[in-house]
């Protein structure tokens, strides 16, 4: 079975596969995340009935689809569904048939068979309560990309589907040792100086992963899949917020603003410099960002709600509006020239800093405390002239903060006294306005660890990209 990583989510699906009780899974991540991968890998020639949605397409177009689906599976179709009820219906007299002990019914992309007016959800709601949920030999894997619609509809239904649901599974995207791993089974020779890059602009999304070529360099590879004339991410980022939100320029419109502060924006904020209303809608919004993992919410050091603040979380977004969405160059090998100009190191340091928080987990097990309580938050002064900030900290039960500056280089790291001096400050400022008790540890995270010269002391500990791994 050639599946990287995904332990947890293969011992979960093999214990509802394994249980003696009706079973509805909801498998649910971004698009090209590896969730139809996943499950299809995993029971293979298990299914009992197999089904994929169809976007943009009318509803008889998809009853089309699932009639063909119920006929390949040995069912007996006499004439064509015109409603989702005769489709679900065609589908239990099938699944009565069906003399396997464990009956695996996948429905992958959910959320695109919901048209207008269609009364898909109503059809499956009557299926799977008046039928399903009474065969203990049923395992439902329903499943699809656009987390908010299955969020609203599954998780958060107040109808004949609350609380129906007896499993969710969230396929998160690689890690950045499981890049590695994905990368060896391929044969691509790649440094984890590149890894890191790699991550950088792909995020851990196996389909793009898959796009590299063993032959090309690293640079080579990027230039092939973003910036050649036949890019196949050339289109991805549009097609992306299309296949996953209605009204998808106002989710663009935002992710476009909070590319442009590293260290995030309050909702206010937001509001002010994209000139939107401060009303539901916005909140909406940023609510479906989040559930997608296109944005994180964290909160100020204060704990107040107020200070909440908003940042760009993946990785293939910013690097689109930094270098592919207005990119008139019509340079195919782009990247592999650009590597020393400042507009590629500013964004070094803001990616960076992204990967650092994708991989807090790792942080923490390098300083020793995994199983420490903390919590991650940001600080912004509210008091001092000139003013500080903090992106990440960590604030730890054992009475220690860890002030985290995360510095992306292609050496060892040296601090400046200049720098020292800044960090110092900082520090101070962060001791005078909050009033901590705690012991406060600067914590430089650095691609290469810091060098052993200048003002290198001033850090109790140090994270390199290799413990990211």
């Amino acid at each position: 079975m050639d599946i990287i990583g995904r332990t947890s989510e293969i011992q979960e699906l093999e214990k509802h596969y394994y249980s003696n009780k009706p079973e509805l899974v909801i498998v649910y991540g971004r698009r090209r995340v590896g969730k139809t991968y996943l499950i299809k890998e995993l029971f293979k020639n298990k299914f009992a009935f197999y089904f994929t949605g169809t976007v943009n397409v009318k509803k008889a177009t998809n009853l089309a689809n699932f009639d063909k689906a119920i006929k390949e599976f040995g069912g007996d179709i006499k004439a064509s569904s015109k409603t989702w009820s005769e489709a679900f219906d065609k589908l239990k007299i099938l699944l009565k048939r069906n003399t396997n002990e464990k009956k695996v019914i996948f429905i992958d992309e959910m959320p695109w068979l919901d048209t207008r007016n269609s009364d898909f959800l109503a059809a499956f709601d009557y299926f799977w309560n008046s039928w399903a949920s009474s065969n203990p030999e049923i395992l439902f894997i329903g499943c699809g990309s656009a987390t908010s619609w299955i969020t609203k509809n599954f998780f958060k239904n107040r109808g004949g589907l609350h609380n129906r649901v007896t499993k969710r599974i969230h396929l998160a995207p690689f890690t950045i040792g499981e890049c590695e791993d994905f990368f060896k089974t391929r044969n691509i020779v790649i440094t984890r100086y590149q890894l890191a890059e790699c991550y950088m602009i792909f995020g851990g999304i196996p389909y793009y992963l898959d796009l590299f070529d063993k032959s090309l360099s690293f640079s080579q590879n990027v230039d092939k899949i973003c910036f050649s004339d036949n890019a196949p991410l050339r289109y991805e980022f549009d097609e992306l917020y299309m296949s996953l939100f209605n009204n998808s320029h106002r989710h663009i419109k935002i992710v476009e603003i909070l590319s442009t502060k590293k260290g995030g924006m309050s909702r206010n904020d937001i509001c002010e410099a994209g000139n939107i209303p401060p009303n539901g809608h916005i909140t909406t919004v940023l609510s479906e960002l989040e559930q997608c993992n296109f944005i994180e919410k964290y909160t100020d050091f204060t704990r107040k709600k107020k200070n909440s603040y908003y940042l760009l979380k993946d990785p293939f977004t910013l690097f689109y509006l930094r270098f592919m969405k207005n990119n008139n160059t019509k340079d195919e090998y782009f990247w592999t020239n650009y590597a020393d100009d400042s507009g590629h190191r500013t964004w070094c340091g803001h990616a960076f800093e992204l990967l650092c928080r994708m991989h807090l987990h790792k942080i923490k097990e390098k300083l020793g405390i995994p199983g420490v309580s903390t919590e991650v938050a940001s600080w912004h002064s509210k008091n001092s002239k000139p003013g500080a900030q903090i992106d990440l900290l960590i604030s730890r039960k054992d009475g220690v903060i860890n002030l985290c500056e995360m510095k992306y280089s292609k050496h060892p790291y040296e601090i400046t006294k200049s720098e020292a001096d800044a960090l110092e400050r900082r520090k101070m400022v962060f001791i005078m306005e909050t009033g901590t008790k705690y012991a406060i540890h600067i914590t430089m995270v650095t691609t290469f660890g810091l060098a052993k010269k200048g003002y290198f002391g001033i850090a109790q500990s140090e994270v390199t990209a290799d413990d990211l791994f």
